[in-house]
């Protein structure tokens, strides 16, 4: 037997979107009726709908092409597997709030907390809480996010990727663009707007799964992200 834990959000029209980014639109492209002939009935039944988003839409995985111009040949369709199937951790960080940098010692502590040790190919998973405190509010786009040095050092332990629950890695305007950089530098990614965080910390090693959407020339795609626990 084994414990599934959801870590994705839904996604939505009018869901909160990073700045810039597009907006959700979910309509019925067709219904049931129509297929079906009805042409009197108060009820719509989709059939199908017609979903517009950005790639970078919800939870997410970003590829390496995204990080920065010089990665532009390693698109999500081109990144292998093993990447987004691994082992998972998760560090408690939920003492950082809005805007507050993450920095080399809150990782080594938090680790040293966890008596689990960060190996090559794992996914690491942020906990900061930021989900449950400030989705849909003004702080959304705030939360708290790493340090460049913290970024390498992440990149250093040989990690596949890491994981926050805010739609940004890093500080906006701070560090935010530096840690994808390092990202594309050092071969490794991210995971943005992680949701149940709360949910793993304590409970050791999970099976973490984040498999992308096969987007040809992709930057990044949509997850549905999940931790299992065997029983």
């Amino acid at each position: 037997m084994f414990e599934i834990i959801d870590l994705s959000q839904d996604i939505y029209p009018g869901m909160p979107i990073f700045s810039g980014l597009p907006e959700v639109e979910m309509t019925v492209h067709a219904s049931h009726e129509e297929w079906d002939g009805i042409t009197e009935s108060d009820v719509v039944s989709p059939a199908v709908h017609r979903l517009m988003m950005g790639e970078h839409t919800g939870t997410h995985v970003d590829a390496i092409n995204h990080m920065a111009r010089p990665y532009r040949g390693q698109s999500i369709d081109t990144m292998p597997l093993t990447m987004f199937y691994t082992e998972g951790l998760c560090l408690d960080l939920s003492h950082k709030g809005p805007r507050e940098r993450i920095e080399v010692a809150d990782l080594e502590q938090a680790l040293a907390q966890t008596g689990l040790t960060l190996r090559p190919g794992d996914t690491a998973l942020l906990y900061t809480d930021h989900y449950r405190r400030a989705f849909g509010t003004a702080d959304w786009q705030e939360g708290p996010g790493l340090t460049v040095e913290a970024a390498r050092w992440l990149g250093g332990h040989g990690i596949a990727a890491f994981g926050v629950e805010s739609p940004a890695p890093g500080v906006r305007h701070v560090s935010n663009k530096q840690v994808h950089q390092i990202c594309g530098e050092m071969g490794f990614t991210h995971y943005e707007n992680l949701i149940n965080l709360h949910q793993l910390v304590g409970r050791g090693r999970f099976r973490f799964i984040g498999l992308p959407l096969k987007i040809r020339g992709g930057t990044g795609s949509p997850v549905r992200a999940v931790a299992v626990f065997d029983s």
